[in-house]
């Protein structure tokens, strides 16, 4: 069977949803399979380096082909002005379309559909958007699930939001987790902590991380305060993710604080695991998440964890971490405080964060990913 496979997030976006696809789609083609995967992606406007870089793994049933436009512009064909030219005359023909990325393009009536939702924040929290794309999302993602003929969501809290939110028929969304790498472990690389102070000037002083893009729903303005009610003059907090929108108010904020906050800014993933493996504790008071990666990246690189007991954080986190009130800036700093001051504590702490962070591998996710390409495509349909 042939199965196309929208790999542009991957190719265009080096975190969150490009990491998300370019795992997945990299574990998945490393499996055994009878079906031929046709690749593609919107790859117009990349410089030349990122463009000979983006393409997935070539194998003898792997087919990658580039499409010389932007995402942009795909997304204004297809969605904005809603142009009826099906994927196929990209991919040739299909069997299975998957979209790993919110969104269906059109396709043949005959192609069968995947489509996987990571969240529901735009509804949940418009405020925390800009108009425009909110406007956006709220008119093609519903579109795209209505359209599809199985959903998959990155949690059972993201479950519970496409059927409460957008009326999708339980029989019609199934969970499928995000993995962890193998390289997100707690042995450090060697002269990794010299490599951190060099290139990001953090590590010479025991440090908070937290990890994500520079947005309200991230809470990091309520970080930032609970920080400054902790005591410790040495102590630092290091943010790492891309300016993404609606930030200043977060820069406002850490500029308070003078040395004792840095935001980094976009981390090289090389960077990212001996970031987490050096910090003293990992802080994510995100106010919704779909699934909460940077969550199980801290735990399997053996740092203690203290998120928000919001959307899906419980459901990822488990037992292994402090959960808070998000929206508690005085509770945030006490939990803080305790994990820090209880050595005991953090060692178990981390203890059964490795053991939580274990259970998610993308080896696991890509073979689930199979498994509904092989349900899709018997001949009984759902």
């Amino acid at each position: 069977m042939r199965i196309g496979i929208d790999y542009t997030a991957a190719a265009r976006q080096r975190a969150g949803i490009g990491r998300y696809t370019r795992e997945l789609v990299h574990a998945l083609l490393r499996l055994e399979s009878p079906h031929h995967y046709v690749v593609f992606a919107a790859v117009g406007g990349l410089e030349p380096a990122r463009r000979r870089a983006w393409a997935a793994p070539l194998q003898d049933h792997v087919e990658v082909r580039a499409l010389p436009i932007s995402d942009d512009w795909l997304a204004r064909l297809w969605h904005r002005l809603r142009l009826p030219l099906p994927v196929e005359v990209i991919t040739g023909s299909l069997d299975l379309f998957y979209s790993p990325d919110f969104v269906l393009p059109p396709t043949s009536r005959a192609t069968r559909t995947l489509l996987t939702v990571h969240d529901l924040s735009f509804l949940r929290y418009p405020e925390a958007f800009v108009p425009a794309l909110c406007r956006y999302l709220e008119r093609v993602v519903p579109r795209s699930v209505a359209r599809a003929d199985l959903v998959l969501a990155d949690s059972a809290h993201t479950r519970a939001d496409l059927i409460a939110l957008l009326g999708t028929p339980p029989e019609k969304v199934r969970v499928l987790y995000s993995g962890v790498e193998a390289r997100f472990c707690p042995q450090p690389d060697e002269g990794e902590l010299q490599r951190l102070q060099t290139r990001y000037g953090v590590g010479a002083k025991p440090y908070i991380l937290s990890v994500g893009t520079l947005q309200p729903r991230k809470n990091y303005v309520r970080l930032i305060r609970a920080f400054g009610q902790l005591p410790d003059p040495q102590l630092r907090l290091v943010i790492a993710g891309a300016p993404g929108w609606l930030y200043q108010e977060v820069l406002a904020e850490a500029e308070r604080y003078c040395d004792r906050v840095h935001i980094l800014g976009f981390v090289d993933d090389r960077d990212l695991p001996a970031l987490y493996r050096n910090a003293v504790l990992f802080a994510f008071p995100s106010l919704y998440e779909g699934f909460g990666l940077p969550v199980l990246e801290a735990m399997a690189c053996g740092v203690p964890v203290v998120c928000s007991n919001a959307s899906s954080l419980p459901e990822v986190a488990g037992d292994a971490a402090l959960l808070v009130d998000p929206l508690d800036t005085d509770g945030l700093a006490q939990a803080m405080a305790l994990v820090l001051a209880d050595a005991e504590r953090r060692q178990a702490m981390i203890t059964r964060g490795l053991a939580q962070a274990a259970q998610f591998t993308w080896e696991r996710a890509a073979t689930q990913l199979k498994a509904h390409f092989d349900l899709l495509l018997t001949p009984k349909r759902l």
